[in-house]
């Protein structure tokens, strides 16, 4: 640490005065500064209060520094060591805290632009492939979903922010398919089996919406087709287990050969207005 002592021998009194006048205007400016950015802060949309005076308290913090520096600078003080020793400190704690600033700020920007909301569903990107859960905290360093299976997942803000993220729940409801290997019979159409398989679907269940059959294969023996349906983002399962339940048991019933394959995979479709 530098000597202070002898680079203070020679001050005059007025030097003094002056300090003593820019530290007192410094600290007052500091609590305008902290008090103007709370204010500021209050009006961002959506940011959560718990970031608003760890913030403010900063800028306050910054504004007493440079106060200090420039009273010191004022008594002649040789300050170039001293800021060189803070910003070095800054410099680690910048180092050190990277990722957590990282992961504050794209919370701060997550909540304000309300990219995902508690409650909602949403799929991200993993190293093991996609994987969906619902949203059930966000907090300053990530967002906490919770898995069907019941697994609890941290996603870093950072992570989130930058990669892609899908929103299950942003029109209210999600689109499923299973796909239908079907016995056609000499008098069997093409049309005819659709609009069986399209009924079917409609009625199997209350979650289900505007079911669509689509030709994925036709052959004189069989024809395989894609029914795809509307469901709330977190019924996909039961939903499909509804329709695969509903195809096989009314194609049983008709002695027709039938398989029926389900899986909740939501498809890039504008929904219907209402379910």
């Amino acid at each position: 640490m530098p000597d202070l002592s002898a680079q203070f021998a020679g001050i005059q009194w007025w030097q003094l005065v002056v300090a003593a006048i820019v530290g007192i205007l410094g600290w007052i400016a500091a609590r305008y500064a902290h008090r103007g950015m709370v204010a500021l802060l209050r009006k961002v949309p959506n940011i959560p209060e718990a970031y608003v005076q760890p913030v403010s308290r900063g800028v306050e913090y910054l504004v007493i520094a440079f106060g200090i520096g420039l009273a010191l600078a004022i008594l002649g003080a040789n300050i170039q060591p001293l800021l060189a020793v803070v910003i070095l400190v800054g410099v680690v704690v910048v180092l050190v805290l990277r990722g957590t600033a990282d992961n504050f700020a794209s919370s701060v920007v997550i909540q304000s632009r309300r990219t995902v909301q508690v409650g909602d569903i949403v799929q991200v990107d993993t190293p093991d492939g996609a994987m969906t859960g619902t949203v059930a905290e966000l907090n300053a360093r990530a967002v906490i979903l919770v898995t069907a299976d019941g697994a609890t997942v941290h996603v870093p803000n950072s992570k989130l922010l930058s990669d892609s993220v899908v929103n299950l729940s942003s029109h209210g409801r999600s689109r499923s398919q299973v796909q239908v290997r079907l016995e056609r019979r000499d008098d069997d159409t093409v049309e005819a089996l659709l609009a069986r398989l399209a009924g079917v679907a409609g009625t199997a269940s209350a979650a289900v919406s505007d079911p669509a059959a689509t030709v994925s294969a036709v052959s004189p023996a069989r024809v395989i087709a894609t029914v795809g349906f509307w469901h709330p983002p977190a019924d996909g399962a039961s939903a499909t287990s509804d329709v695969v339940r509903a195809l096989a048991d009314a194609f049983h019933a008709e002695q027709r050969e039938a398989t029926v394959t389900g899986a909740s995979t939501p498809l890039p479709l504008t929904p219907p207005d209402s379910l």
